[in-house]
C-alpha cells in the first residue's frame, strides 16, 4: 500500500447541521448516546450462544451433523459479540463509563484478535480514510485481492470473484494466527506506524491470545479430542469470519461506493469528511430489524461513519435524521433494500476490479477522484 497524504477541508456547513440536527434528537429524547440497557441484554444473548455452542461440544456426544450445527451457532454469536459487543466498545459507545467499554472493546481478545490493534487499524485508520487508496488499510488485500482501481493488477485476480468468498471465511483465524503479531512486529499497519502495546495493553495483548488457545482448542482438546475439536474451531471460525468480511464488503466494496487515490489530484484531496463517509458507504436492508440487532447496526453504516461514538441502537432512529439533511444538502444517501442486490454489486465489484486496467472501461480503469464540496 503507498502512501497516500489526505487533507480534509473545514467542516462543511452540511456536517454542522447533521451534527446540530442528531444532538437536538438527543436532547429531545433524553436518551443517552451508548447502548444501555439494550446492548446488555444482546451481550447476554449472544453470549449465552456461544458458551451453550462450547457446552455443547464439551458435555455432548455430538455426532457430525450436531457438531457442524453447534460449530455454526458458535460462528454466529462470535461475528455477533465481535459486530455488536466489541464494535461499540471499541468505539466508545458500548456503555457511560471508558472501563465498560474497554472491557466491551476486550471481547475480541478472548475471541482470538487485539482490541489494541482493531484500535489503530479500525478506529483511527479506517474511519478516518475510508476507501482512500493507500491510507485505508481495510481495503489492502493485496496481492490475495485487488479491491479498488488503483492498486496493482495480477493474474490471479481473474478469478477473485469466486475465490474470494471462500477466502473471507479465514479472516478471523489469520487475526489469531499471523495478522496480530505480524503487524505489532512490524510496527506498521500498511502506511500507518503502529507503536508496540505497553503495559496494560501489552499484558491484555498476550493474555488474549493464550487465553483464546486455551478455551477454543486446548481445552476442548483434551476433553473431546483433537479432530472433533478441529472440526468445530475450523467451521466456528469460518463462519464468523465469512459474517465479519461480508457485512463489511456490502457496504464499502461494492459498485455503489466510491474509491479515491490521492494520486490522482498531486498526492494531496481536499475532502469534506462528512461527504467522504457518505461516498464510501452503503447502507443495506434498514428494514430489517432482526438483521440490525444481529449486525450492531452495520447495515447503518453511512450513520456510524458519521456517529461512530453514538451506539448502534440508535441508529434505526438517526437515519431519516441524516437522510433529510442529504436531501436538504444535495447529498446522496446510498441505502440498499436488498442485500441480495448487494451481494450480486460485490461479485461484479470483484469481477471489474479482477480485470486489468487496460481491458475496463475507462470509468473503470482509473480511481474516482474526490470532489469536495
Amino acid at each position: 500500500m503507498r502512501d497516500a497524504r489526505v487533507h480534509f477541508v473545514p467542516r462543511s456547513d452540511f456536517h454542522r447541521e447533521l451534527v446540530r440536527r442528531v444532538d437536538a434528537y438527543f436532547a429531545q429524547t433524553g436518551l443517552r448516546r451508548d447502548g444501555g440497557r439494550a446492548i446488555v441484554i444482546k451481550t447476554a444473548v449472544l453470549l449465552a450462544m456461544l458458551t451453550g455452542s462450547v457446552l455443547a461440544l464439551l458435555l455432548g456426544s455430538l455426532g457430525w451433523l450436531a457438531l457442524l450445527l453447534a460449530a455454526s451457532v458458535a460462528g454466529v454469536a462470535i461475528a455477533g459479540l465481535g459486530m455488536a459487543v466489541m464494535h461499540d466498545g471499541s468505539h466508545g459507545a458500548y456503555g457511560p463509563t471508558a472501563a465498560r467499554n474497554r472491557w466491551a472493546a476486550r471481547v475480541l481478545d478472548l475471541l482470538g484478535g487485539s482490541s489494541y490493534v482493531w484500535k489503530v487499524k479500525h478506529v483511527h485508520v479506517h474511519h478516518t480514510y475510508p476507501n482512500i487508496e493507500g491510507a485505508d488499510d481495510d481495503i489492502a488485500l493485496e496481492p490475495l485481492a485487488r479491491l479498488a482501481p488503483g492498486q496493482r493488477h495480477h493474474a490471479a485476480h481473474r478469478f477473485q470473484r469466486f475465490y474470494m468468498f471462500f477466502l473471507y471465511g479465514f479472516v478471523v483465524m489469520k487475526w489469531w494466527l499471523i495478522d496480530d503479531f505480524k503487524q505489532v512486529a512490524r510496527r506498521r499497519l500498511g502506511t500507518h506506524p503502529l507503536p508496540p502495546p505497553r503495559g496494560a495493553e501489552a499484558r491484555v495483548f498476550w493474555a488474549g491470545k493464550l487465553l483464546h488457545g486455551v478455551w477454543a482448542v486446548l481445552v476442548p482438546g483434551l476433553i473431546v479430542g483433537w479432530l472433533p475439536t478441529l472440526v468445530f474451531y475450523v467451521v466456528s471460525q469460518f463462519v464468523a469470519g465469512l459474517i465479519l468480511s461480508l457485512v463489511f464488503q456490502l457496504a464499502h466494496c461494492v459498485q455503489e461506493a466510491e474509491f479515491y487515490d490521492p494520486r490522482a489530484a498531486g498526492g494531496r484531496l481536499e475532502l469534506d469528511f462528512a461527504r467522504l463517509q457518505l461516498a464510501t458507504t452503503v447502507d443495506f436492508c434498514p428494514q430489517s430489524r432482526w438483521l440490525s440487532w444481529y449486525v450492531g447496526g452495520l447495515n447503518f453504516q453511512a450513520i456510524h461513519h458519521l456517529f461512530p461514538r453514538i451506539s448502534h441502537v440508535h441508529y434505526p432512529a438517526l437515519a431519516p435524521i441524516v437522510a433529510q439533511v442529504c436531501a436538504e444538502h444535495g447529498v446522496a444517501y446510498k441505502v440498499s433494500h436488498s442485500m441480495g442486490a448487494l451481494l450480486r454489486s460485490h461479485y461484479r465489484w470483484l469481477e471489474r476490479m479482477g480485470q486489468p486496467p487496460e481491458q475496463a472501461a475507462p470509468d473503470e480503469a482509473t480511481s474516482i477522484v474526490a470532489r469536495a464540496a
